[in-house]
C-alpha cells in the first residue's frame, strides 16, 4: 500500500504537506473556516466574530490553515485578509479520488475472484 501511495503524492504534496492539510480539516472550526473565506477574502478580525471564542484563538486556527497550505493570508493596513486557497484543496481532492481510485480497482479484482468461483 505505501508504494502505491507514495506513487499517487509524488510531484503533487509532500507525505507533511498531507499530514498538515488532513490535520487541519479535521477540526470543525477550520472546515468551517475554510468555507468562509473561499467566496471573498474575509479578515480574521471579521472570522473571530463568527466564533465563540477570542479572537487569539481564531487566528491560531487561521495559522494552522495557513501552515498546512489551506488559506493565505494578505496584509491590509492593520488587517490580515484570509483567503482559502484552491489550488491546494484541489490537489488534496485529486489525491482522496487516486486514493478511492485504488480501492475501487481492488474491490473490483476481488469480486471478480469471487464470481469465479
Amino acid at each position: 500500500m505505501s508504494v502505491i501511495y507514495n506513487q499517487m503524492v509524488v510531484d503533487e504534496l509532500s507525505d507533511s504537506q498531507v499530514d498538515a492539510m488532513f490535520r487541519a480539516l479535521a477540526d470543525a472550526t477550520r472546515r468551517d473556516i475554510v468555507t468562509r473565506v473561499f467566496s471573498e477574502g474575509v479578515s480574521v478580525s471579521q472570522l473571530a466574530r463568527k466564533y465563540e471564542m477570542s479572537f487569539a484563538a481564531v487566528q491560531k486556527h487561521v495559522a494552522i490553515l495557513h501552515t498546512a497550505g489551506l488559506v493565505t493570508k494578505e496584509r491590509h493596513g492593520r488587517e490580515q485578509i484570509v483567503r482559502g486557497n484552491l489550488q491546494t484543496i484541489q490537489r488534496g481532492q485529486e489525491l482522496l479520488a487516486r486514493v478511492e481510485n485504488v480501492w475501487t480497482q481492488r474491490v473490483l479484482r476481488m469480486e471478480a475472484v469471487l464470481n469465479e468461483e
